[in-house]
């Protein structure tokens, strides 16, 4: 087999890896409204569920580049695949016994073999071919991320909140039989998709395991993290992925909630035309808009959200050809923050639009701030590369944050939050810009 076929094949694979995580993380936001009436949560203890998912990147990121210099690359991804595989099976016990611990056990380690995953990933999709095209199997291979992170809602809407979930009052008042077959049905819910991302992730594994992965990187590298904290602009690199990461996750996980408090409902349903995109979304996942309630509904629109990213990272990738990235960077930020703010100071389809929109200025901001971060960084990029990947926790920390605000400010002014989130970014891409960084 020459190299071209072997990277070519290997690329496809890894390329896979990155849909599977693009698609699960955002899997995950569709659980927040179900839990929330589940359990009867406060929008910040909703929130503790991105931060369960979000601290493994913390916790987990630079341990899991140690484990990876001691069992390599390809084992590696095969211990993160089944590890996400466990997380994924904990979803039937914690959905048939509803425990909201077991369920945040479940988030972690997924989150855990997630990580693992994008540490040994990412270096290998960089090398995987000629050093000039780096830049380009990278963004494709991203491409490929936004796609899972664009169908997830979609699938999350149809097939996890299309019933309407009684609340324990309700529960309480049903017969014993009619009870035992309410809680199977929300149990079978949560279980079948995740229990079919169990066996989709165990396969994957299979063929990993039989792949013939080319040897090219070198696991050991010079330099230490003590160095690596002494650069100033990788450092504020960090802060940046932790903000975006943050802000991201933070509006995509509660849109739903956010449309509602909004009551876009009517609205909706009184838009022939709303209703025909909304139905078009669910015919390409074969199933039927009729029964769905609101949640579900909504969750078809959060799809704009995220597939804003794949349709963002292309006009991106062309400008940062024509443009500093920096700057790239620095206007992406202005105009999620504009998005932001129209948002908050309408309401309707235009507050609705204005806030998905945000998605497509999201697109540029991971790749853009971790390459500007990790530039002419030489022998301690990898050691970079491990902070940067630790800095995902933003995840973690945002959402929560946002939660709180907005039970006590409501969603408007909680925006505020990632609005300064999106400043701190555009401040960064101007600095490198200006190479003052």
């Amino acid at each position: 087999m020459s190299n071209n076929t072997s990277y070519r094949s290997s690329f496809i694979l890894l390329t896979l890896l990155f849909f599977l995580w693009g698609f699960i993380t955002v899997l995950v936001d569709s659980l927040i409204p179900r839990l929330r009436e589940l359990f009867t949560l406060s929008y910040f203890q909703a929130g503790l569920v991105q931060f369960a998912f979000f601290g493994a990147y913390f916790l987990l990121s630079i341990p899991a580049s140690y484990i990876l210099s001691k069992i390599g690359y390809k084992k590696g991804i095969i211990l993160g695949l089944l590890t996400m595989a466990t997380g994924c099976l904990l979803f039937y016990p914690a959905a048939s016994y509803r425990v909201f611990g077991i369920f945040m056990l479940a988030y972690f380690i997924l989150a855990g073999g997630m990580t693992i995953l994008q540490v040994a990933a990412n270096p290998f999709v960089a090398v995987l071919g000629s050093e000039d095209g780096a830049s380009s199997r990278l963004n494709l291979s991203q491409a490929f991320n936004s796609l899972g992170t664009a169908i997830a809602p979609a699938v999350g809407a149809l097939f996890i909140l299309s019933d309407t979930i009684k609340s324990k009052e309700e529960i309480e008042q049903l017969s014993e039989s009619v009870k035992e077959t309410y809680l199977a049905s929300e149990a079978a819910a949560v279980q079948n998709p995740f229990l079919g991302l169990a066996v989709f992730i165990i396969a994957i594994s299979g063929i990993f395991f039989f792949a013939k992965l080319p040897k090219l990187i070198n696991e050991t590298s010079t330099g230490t993290y003590a160095e690596a904290f002494a650069k100033k602009g990788l450092i504020l690199g960090v802060l940046g992925i932790c903000f975006y990461v943050g802000a991201e996750v933070a509006i995509g996980s509660y849109l739903v909630n956010y449309f509602l408090d909004m009551n876009m409902v009517p609205l909706i349903k009184e838009s022939s035309t709303m209703m025909s995109i909304a139905d078009f979304v669910a015919t390409i996942f074969f199933k039927s808009l009729e029964g769905a309630d609101a949640k579900a509904l909504l969750g078809i629109f959060v799809i704009f959200y995220w597939s804003g990213a794949m349709i963002g990272r292309f006009v991106g990738s062309y400008l940062t050809k024509i443009m500093k990235p920096g700057k790239v960077l620095a206007l992406f930020a202005s105009l999620a923050i504009i998005s932001i703010l129209i948002s908050i100071a309408t309401s309707g389809y235009i507050a609705m639009w204005s806030i998905l929109a945000v998605g497509l200025f999201n697109s540029i901001m991971f790749p853009t701030i971790f390459t500007l971060a990790i530039d002419g960084l030489g022998d301690l990029k990898p050691k970079a590369s491990g902070l940067l990947c630790t800095a995902i926790v933003g995840g973690a920390i945002i959402p929560p944050l946002f939660g709180l605000l907005t039970d006590h400010i409501g969603f408007k002014l909680a925006f505020i939050l990632v609005i300064c989130c999106y400043g701190y970014i555009l401040y960064y891409g101007w600095m490198k810009s200006k190479t003052i960084l």
